[in-house]
This record gives C-alpha cells, sequence and structure tokens, in this order.
C-alpha cells in the first residue's frame, strides 16, 4: 500500500511514517515545516518529503491519505482530497487498524509523564526479552528513535488526549483499545479544544471504555479525576499506585536519600528496589505505574526494578545541553505550569548546596508556547510553579505564529525583582549570561526549538571572560 501522510514532519505522525515503512508500505508526506532533524530521520527511512500542501501532490496517485490533526479545512491539499472523493483517514485510526490490531496494547495516558512512563515501560519490556514495538512522543535515549515496530505479541504507546483529526474529534487514544492502561494524571489543558477539565474527563472515560474486561487499569490513586472517571464506569480491574493499598514508592534505608534509591511496594509487601539516576517524586510515580504495567504481561516486579537502574530517561527531560565555566544547560519540555514546578523542584533536589554550603542557584529560561499558555489560561499559575527557582527569564514573542495573547511581564509581576520578560532572544541570552556565575544551573523549558537557545547560551558563555578572568570567587 502506499499511503501520502499529510503533517508528516510532528513527532506523532513522524512515528507513523516509521512504522508504516517498517511494516512495508510505501510512505510518502508533507508538510508545512519540511527541516531537519525529523526531515533528516524519515529521509534515512527511505521516505519522500514534500515541502508544502500543493494539490500537485495527488500524481502520487497512493492508495490513502493519511491526515495529522495540524491539517485543517481550507488546506489547499485537503480540500482536494475532499472535491474529489478520495480516500482518507486519520493517523490514529489508521494505526489502530494496521498496526495495534491484534497486539497486546500497553497505552499510557495522563496531563503529564506520558513520554517517561512510556519510554520506561518500554524499556522494562525490553530488558525482560520482549523485544516490544513502541510509538512514543519523545526519543528514549536508551532506544535513539521514537518508533519501532517488531514481531513481538506487545506495543506500547503514548496515549494522547488531544483530538485526532479535523473529521474525528474525539481524543487519538480511542483508536488504540489498549489492554493494559496507565492513567497517570489528569489536569486541565489544551484550552485550544477542550472546555474545561470535564471535558476531558468525558474523554478518559471514553478510553476506560475501551478496556476489555480482561484488561487492567493502572491509576493514579492521588487524583480525583481520575477518581471521577473510574466512577463512571469501568469494566476492568484496576490498580492504584501512589496510595497506600496500591503500589508504592516509599524510602529503601533510612540515610539514603529517596531520589538515588527507593523501595517498591505492593499492597503492603516490598517487591523491589530501584537504583538510578532520576530525580524527582513525579518520576518515582512515573516508575511504579510502569513496574506495575509491566507485571501486568509477566515481567516481575523485582525484576522491573532491577531493569529501571539503566535505564536512561528521554531527550529534552533534564538533558544536559552541556556546561561552560561551571556554568550547566539543561534541556526541558516542560510547559504546563504543574510539570515546570516539578521540573524545577527535582532539579532543586538534585543540585542542593556547593562544597561551601550555598545553595546552588537554579536560573529558568522558559517559553510558555503550548496552545494553552497561549491562551493565557494559566498565566497567573506561572508564578507559583517557579518559586523554586532563583532568577527567571521569560520569552514572549509580540509578533508572528507564536505571539502570545497576553502580557508576559505582567504575569511574572508578582515575583518582582526576580523575574524578567523578554520578546527578543537574543536579549534574553544576554541577560541570562550576564546574570550567570560558576556553578549555576540554567534550566530551559519549552516545547518547542525556542530559537535555538540552548546553544546560543553555551556559545555566549564560552566568549565571554572566565570566571578567574572576570575575578569571580
Amino acid at each position: 500500500m502506499h499511503i501520502h501522510i499529510l503533517g508528516i514532519c510532528g513527532t506523532f505522525m513522524g512515528g507513523l511514517a516509521v512504522l508504516a515503512r517498517n511494516a512495508g508500505h510505501t510512505v510518502t508526506g508533507c508538510d508545512a515545516g519540511v527541516y531537519p532533524p525529523m526531515s533528516t530521520q524519515l529521509e534515512a527511512q527511505g521516505i519522500k518529503l514534500i515541502e508544502g500542501w500543493g494539490v500537485e501532490q495527488l500524481d502520487l496517485k497512493p492508495d490513502l491519505f493519511v491526515v495529522g490533526n495540524v491539517v485543517t479545512r481550507g488546506n489547499p491539499l485537503m480540500e482536494e482530497i475532499l472535491n474529489r472523493g478520495l480516500p482518507y483517514t486519520s493517523g490514529p485510526q489508521w494505526l489502530g487498524e494496521h498496526v495495534l490490531n491484534g497486539k497486546w496494547v500497553l497505552a499510557v495516558a495522563g496531563t503529564h509523564g506520558k513520554t517517561t512512563t512510556s519510554s520506561m515501560l518500554t524499556w522494562l519490556l525490553e530488558d525482560a526479552g520482549m523485544n516490544p514495538g513502541f510509538l512514543i512522543g519523545g526519543v528514549p535515549l536508551n532506544f535513539g528513535v521514537s518508533a519501532r515496530l517488531t514481531d513481538s505479541s506487545f506495543f506500547v504507546i503514548e496515549a494522547d488526549e488531544y483530538d485526532t483529526a479535523f473529521f474525528d474529534k474525539r481524543s487519538k487514544f480511542v483508536h488504540y483499545r489498549p489492554r493494559t492502561a496507565v492513567l497517570n494524571n489528569l489536569e486541565f489543558d489544551h484550552a485550544d479544544i477542550f472546555a474545561d477539565l470535564a471535558a476531558i474527563e468525558t474523554q478518559f472515560h471514553h478510553l476506560v471504555r475501551t478496556v476489555p474486561g480482561i484488561g487492567r487499569v493502572v491509576s493514579n490513586g492521588r487524583e480525583a479525576a481520575l477518581d471521577r472517571v473510574l466512577t463512571r464506569g469501568c469494566w476492568s480491574e484496576v490498580e492504584r499506585f501512589g496510595v497506600d493499598g496500591g503500589w508504592q514508592a516509599l524510602p529503601a534505608e533510612d540515610g539514603i536519600a529517596i531520589d538515588e534509591r527507593f523501595a517498591v511496594y505492593h499492597n503492603g509487601e516490598r517487591v523491589g528496589v530501584v537504583d538510578w539516576q532520576v530525580q524527582g517524586e513525579h518520576n518515582r510515580m512515573n516508575a511504579i505505574a510502569a513496574i506495575a504495567a509491566a507485571r501486568h504481561i509477566g515481567v516481575p516486579p523485582t525484576q522491573a526494578a532491577k531493569s529501571l537502574s539503566t535505564f536512561r530517561n528521554v531527550k529534552r527531560r533534564m538533558e544536559v545541553r552541556g556546561s561552560v565555566d561551571g556554568v550547566t544547560v539543561y534541556d526541558d519540555f516542560a510547559h504546563h505550569p504543574t510539570a515546570i514546578q516539578t521540573t524545577v523542584a527535582g532539579l532543586r533536589t538534585r543540585i542542593g548546596r556547593d562544597e561551601n554550603g550555598k545553595r546552588a542557584r537554579i536560573l529558568a529560561v522558559l517559553e510558555p508556547r503550548s496552545n494553552t499558555m497561549k491562551l493565557g489560561v494559566m498565566k497567573a499559575q506561572l508564578p507559583a510553579s517557579l518559586v523554586d527557582a532563583d532568577l527567571v527569564f521569560g520569552y514572549g514573542a509580540h509578533t508572528g505564529k507564536d505571539a502570545l495573547g497576553w502580557n508576559l511581564a505582567e504575569a511574572l509581576a508578582p515575583m518582582g525583582d526576580k523575574a524578567q520578560a523578554f520578546n527578543d532572544i537574543d536579549t534574553l541570552v544576554k541577560s541570562v549570561v550576564a546574570a550567570a556565575r560558576p556553578g549555576d544551573q540554567v534550566l530551559v523549558m519549552s516545547n518547542g526549538g525556542f530559537g535555538g537557545v540552548h546553544q546560543k547560551l553555551l556559545d555566549a558563555l564560552s566568549a565571554r571572560p572566565t570566571a578567574q578572568a572576570r575575578g569571580v570567587a
């Protein structure tokens, strides 16, 4: 089959393209932004990419057009597909029918932690010799790719609640029909398509309705929203994590930091110990959710806990991009206030104090870029989410497609002199570099490329005199 993918350079659709190619299909695609690294990854797979939405692409005569949710009515190529009555479907529907059908699907849903938990779960299965297929909205460092098709019966998928396509406003995950469903957490997000939290809860209930009676739902027991979802009806076994009587992450031994080593308990019984380099309470919750899901297909918790010691996390999740003159620059995907808060708090726990007992400084560099953030729905939550940072440098464009519809400086004003807002990246870089001193941790947070600010910061730090030359102790 020849499929032509509209919106191929998105993380999900790009991963789908790789799976389709691995399955033996002829794959071509188009997008409005065909550029590295996604373009080079796809071309390496033998996938022809076309820039833009020109109707001449119909001359390729594919058997089917697979449409990403970036495509809207008025798109010239889509309009001609509709006018000619040519066959089309959505990415999630094609995936469900052509890749996931007949597999034991393990789906990870939730407002936060989907990518990390999916990556952990995939690694637990891989380390247990199960050779799972997967499609993840990021790049797990243990694998180096975001998608893989294998002959295994098991497939791990990051289950997104965003809508499927312009012609199918259900969440993507209703097409996946998992036998094991992880519900990580549930908060209001995606204000561009959901009116309120209740609307998202309805979509999660639709997901729960697709889990078979022999399936299992692994749910965060601390989340009232998820309890409401399950109360609306659940026909599968439910295991909860994060609460007494369920799965828990507790201190392994007195005097050892729980961030470095923790014990896994199930129903009050100690079933494993995790030694690893991943910090934060949110990641411990992700870990026990993954262990619980892996157990459903036969991976013993003791073995799963041991496997996490070799889990290498995910690209753009507290990824160190470089260190210059004692200043370390991190890249992180955090863009929702809750994710920002947990990311900054996790770094605070990790870095602690320097050799002189001084608290190491965190310089947070933030781009509120998601659709929800650009609408300003959560701007009032930003100051509280950044409370663990010592200095905050916010970027909000005033013009262009990424322009904020609100005043970032006003939103950060409650933080006083601790925070500044910029509408020019180069000016922001100069301010960060002027403020940075040896021992500082520069935490860059955005769900986009942020204008290459990470490398600009490292280059600017490299260009300035060393700390010794500046007379900085």
